[in-house]
Order: structure tokens, then sequence, then C-alpha cells
């Protein structure tokens, strides 16, 4: 039968019951006179099938009855819906499981997501954070993290715990390390209070109401807010509220892994990055047992789907990439399990898109990859993220903290701004230079090759450090 009326399981155990008295009932009649065997077995024969039909007829009518309710009861249902839910102002009334309201609703519990949740903590101001997943989510395996993000680590309070995890890669006034994304996102929820991100809630829509926004989530509930940021990265849906564009892809592809050692291994601190090929090839290590790498370039369209659903192919394809290099090099490469090897086409925001683009707008706004998705070529996308954080949270608490409530919508759509306008030239900033510094990098022309081996060499390996070096007055709570 038919879900409608959720009885199937409960008819067949109905069934189960009712079929065992029936046959209970003539199969355990005791013979009061001697028969020979043949005529024992006919009796027998005759009596279950006695059972038999007596159960039939006790059930036929009402299987029946439940049969035909329930094909009734899901066409009229399901033509109510058409009626009712595809039309939103009919459907709202009295239909929608209202929550409690919450000041500042962050969508999303990833890098940007959790830093500005525990920036607003640490400021005394609560959020809710709603992540689709029903864990946290580790997609990327690393990140590197410049000067600029351990700033932000430091003002959050979890850099001491992170620094002891994953070793230096550069001396001197330079800090960077390389950490594994899952202990960068444990940390940073860890110090969250409780209840703060709930998950297996999945934002399917916004709506205006008054000066507050409807979130309205995938299990039917809803949440209003006086604040909405979006940090769900690539397919923000707060994005797509705001007017941008699902984001470019390049035509490039990243091929990422992390080898593991249980005695350790034998890799300096410090990057060890190869171009040529027409690819880019990286190597570091992010503590005594784990050695992170890459490899990013060009593929064929029918190449990268090849590759990204057969991990050992991937493997393969980046060591015949890599071609003469160093044993010790291919062989972090061999020694990396196939579960642990991944591949992803790169993308990235158009910065007049950013740069003109809604990034705020009245009180609601976006940060992380879901404001300014970039390659990793300058492996700055974590640590924007992390600086999106820390100025949103700063912006906001200027506007919420304030005691008079007459003004507080005017004041959080002017905070809102104010971090906009901040992060807007930082962004675009970061994510032309990237683009620029792959397609230099990984470019086969001639003229490009002599500028990058001949002119440009010494400029391209000190560009990172230099991008990573932020005003650290605007990355301080």
């Amino acid at each position: 039968m038919p879900p409608d009326l959720g009885q199937g399981g409960c008819s067949a155990l109905g069934d189960g019951v009712i079929l065992a008295r029936c046959l209970a009932d003539v199969l355990l009649e005791n013979s009061t006179c001697q028969r020979r065997l043949d005529s024992e077995n006919e009796d027998e024969y005759r009596r279950t099938k006695k059972g038999l039909d007596n159960y039939a007829e006790k059930r036929t009518w009402r299987v029946f009855d439940l049969i035909c309710t329930g094909y009734m009861l899901g066409w009229i249902q399901e033509y109510l819906y058409k009626i009712v839910y595809f039309e939103p102002k009919f459907a709202r009334k009295g239909t929608t499981k209202m929550e409690v309201n919450a000041d500042i609703v962050i969508v999303g519990a990833g890098i940007s997501g959790l830093a500005t949740a525990l920036a607003l903590h640490r400021l005394g101001i609560k959020s809710l954070v709603l992540e689709s997943s029903n864990v946290l989510r580790a997609a990327g395996i690393t990140i590197t993290a410049w000067t600029n993000a351990w700033r932000v680590l430091d003002a959050l309070g979890i850099a001491d715990s992170l620094r002891q995890q994953h070793g230096q890669i550069f001396g001197g006034d330079d800090e960077v390390r390389c950490l594994k994304r899952k202990a960068l996102l444990e940390a940073l929820a860890k110090d969250l209070p409780s209840g703060t991100i709930r998950y297996s809630s999945k934002v399917v829509s916004i709506e205006e109401s008054g000066f507050s926004k409807l979130v309205h989530l995938d299990n039917g509930s809803t949440l209003k807010t006086k604040v909405l940021i979006g940090c769900d990265g690539v397919n923000s849906v707060v994005t797509k509220w705001l007017g941008f564009n699902k984001p470019t892809l390049l035509g490039r592809s990243a091929i990422r892994g992390c080898a593991y050692y249980v005695d350790g291994h034998s890799f300096e601190p410090k990057f060890d990055v190869l171009v040529g090929n027409g690819v880019r090839f990286g190597v570091v290590p992010c503590d005594h047992y784990a050695v992170y790498w890459f490899l990013t370039g060009s593929l064929s369209a029918q190449g990268n789907s090849t590759l990204q659903e057969n991990q050992l192919k991937l493997k393969q394809f980046v060591l015949n990439k890599l071609g003469k290099v160093s044993d010790h090099i291919r062989a972090v490469v061999e020694d990396t399990k196939v579960e642990e090897i991944a591949c992803a086409s790169l993308g990235y925001r158009p910065p007049l898109e950013v740069l003109f683009g809604n990034i705020s707008k009245d009180n609601v706004s976006v940060a992380g990859d879901a404001c300014h998705l970039m390659t990793p070529d300058l492996a700055q996308g974590g640590c924007l993220a992390l600086e999106d954080g820390i100025v949103l949270a700063r912006c906001l608490a200027d506007a919420l903290l304030e005691n008079e409530d007459e003004y507080k919508y005017e004041r959080i759509k002017h905070g809102l701004n104010n971090y906009a306008e901040k992060r807007r030239w930082r962004a675009v900033d970061l994510i032309y230079t990237g683009c620029m510094l792959g397609w230099i990098q990984e470019s086969e022309w001639f003229g490009v090759r002599y500028l990058r081996e001949k002119l440009l060499s010494h400029y391209l390996s000190e560009l990172p450090l230099k991008k990573a070096d932020f005003d650290p007055k605007q990355l301080v709570l």
C-alpha cells in the first residue's frame, strides 16, 4: 500500500499475529480416536486449509480499507500541496514553525563562520551558527597559515594550542605553518559556548520580514534574525540572495594529498615548490608525521572528470607530471594512500563583482569563500576568511553593544557597510594577484617562462609573504 497512512508496517505486524492464531486454532486440535497415517494427514490438510481461509476472510476487508484510504489520502494531500506550498503568502499563514529569535545567524560552520562566531563571543555577543552537515566538515586537508592568520588566531585566543601541533616553516619575523584544517575548525569550535553550532540545518531560502530576515531550513523550521551572515562557501544561499552570480571556473584543477609517517618523516620545515610542464607542485610538512602536497594545472574537461572519479588515476597522473624530480619528493606522493588524495576544479569570484557587488545589503552580509572565492596560488583563502571573521565581529560589535534600540537597525546596516568597504579592496587585490601568479607560474609560453625564470623568480617567491602583511591594527579585538 502507499505510505500515506503510515500503516504498511503496522498492517504487516497485524497479519503475523492473526495468521498465527488462525493456524494455531486448527493445528492444535486433539483427535479423540486413532486414525491411520493417511487419514490423519488428510485431516491435517483440511484443517490447515480451513485456518488459512479464515485468516484471509479476516484480513481482506481490513487491507482493502487501508489501501483505498491511503491512495485517496495521498492524492488529496499532494493535490493540496500544489495549491498551498507553491503560494508563499498562503503557505506562511499558520503553517511555518517559528523558532526563538536569534540576534545573529551565521550560515556555515567553516573557517570564516566559526572565526566570526568566536570573535563575537570574545566581544560578549551571542550568535547561532547553522551547519548543513551533521558534523564539522574538514574538506581541503590543510591550509597555509601566514602571518596575518596568526595575528587573528592570537586575537581569538587559540593560537598557542595550534602552534604546539604544527611546526613553523619559515624562521625570522614571518610566522608560517601548515595547519590541518580539521585541527583548526575543532580549535575554533571548542571555545564556543555549548549550543552555538546547530548541525543538520540546511538553509533553503531567505525572506524579508520588516527589519528582520526569516531563514527557512530544510526541516521546515524558520529562524528570525536581526543580522544574517553568509559563510556557506562556494554555493552560498546568502550570496545568491545578495545577487551574486556563481563563481567563474578557470579550467584549472588542484590535486591535493597528505602522506602520513608513523615513525616520522625527514622533510625539512620549508616549502618545496616546483614549476614546469604546465603545472605547479609543492610539498610542505604539517608536523613530524604528516606531509602535505599539491599539484595545480590545466586539465581537459574529460580528463578532469575522469581523474576526479578515480583516486588511483589521480595519483598516477601526479607522478607522471613530476618528471625528473628527486626520489625524496616523488616518494611523498607514492607514500600517500589513495583515500587521502582529492581533486577539485578551481574557480574565483571575479574582482569586478567583488568591487561593485553587494557584499552587504541592509542587515545581511557574506564572508569567506561565499564572498571572495580565490585560487590557491597565494595560499591566502583560509587566512582571508580568518581576517573576515575578526573585522566583521568588530564592525558588528560597534553597532550591537550600544544600549539604545531606537536606531539599532541603522547601526547594524552601517556596521555591515563599514565591514564591506574594509574588505572589498583587500579581497580584490588577493583574487587578482592570485590569478596572475597562477597563470605566470603554469604558463608554457616562451616569453612568460623567460620572465618567470630570469627576471621575476625572486619577486614571485616573495609575493605570498608580502600579501600576508596586513594592517595588524585591524586584526585585534
